[in-house]
């Protein structure tokens, strides 16, 4: 493991940007796709900023980029401004070159969630899983929707979120922690 500190976060968004860069680039360069993990949240958010400006001014391409996103809310539409699947567009994928059948978000919609975190999970697979996984740690330690009691052999489920990260996410759905959906697809 490599552990580094930076002064701002967007010295860390810079970095890691250009961490991810080369690994695309080289990756295309053998003619071969990478495969990414992804989040959301405020801690991304310079990241996927400075991923957008290297696209426009670098020429960063995603054409061989796959994604995999970490969760996604239980009974929120994709249009919804809040799920995640309307948050990475709006962030990243609208402004990126990125084909629209390498983006993969669990479907909060679903009328078999166990059945979508199947086929999720069966589709990582596929690609041989994933690359690079870029993740945060909620005020809980939470990673992804996984809980603190979620085991650490999970698999891609459905999740209950505790009291605890609904109050906080709370702030993105007018304060109130009831409007936060009570579970989430989230991968393991």
């Amino acid at each position: 493991m490599k552990v580094e500190t930076f002064e701002t976060p967007q010295d860390a968004a810079k970095s890691l940007a250009k961490e991810v860069a080369e690994l695309i680039r080289s990756r295309a360069a053998e003619g071969r796709n990478v495969v990414l993990g992804l989040a959301t949240g405020a801690t991304p958010l310079p990241f996927y900023a400075e991923l957008v400006r290297m696209h426009k001014e670098e020429g960063l391409s995603f054409a061989n980029v796959i994604s995999f996103n970490l969760d996604e809310y239980s009974g929120l539409d994709r249009d919804h401004p809040e799920s995640y699947w309307y948050f990475m567009h709006t962030n990243l994928f609208n402004h990126i070159d990125m084909k629209p059948e390498n983006i993969n978000i669990l479907n909060g919609m679903t009328d078999d969630p166990e059945g979508e975190c199947a086929r999720y999970e069966e589709k990582i697979a596929s690609y041989g899983g994933i690359d690079l996984f870029l993740g945060g740690i909620g005020v809980d330690g939470h990673i992804a929707f996984n809980e603190p009691y979620t085991s650490l052999a999970s698999r891609t489920g459905v999740r209950d979120l505790t009291t605890d990260t609904r109050i906080v996410n709370s702030r993105f759905f007018g304060n109130d922690p009831e409007k936060v959906p009570a579970q989430a697809l989230s991968v393991g």
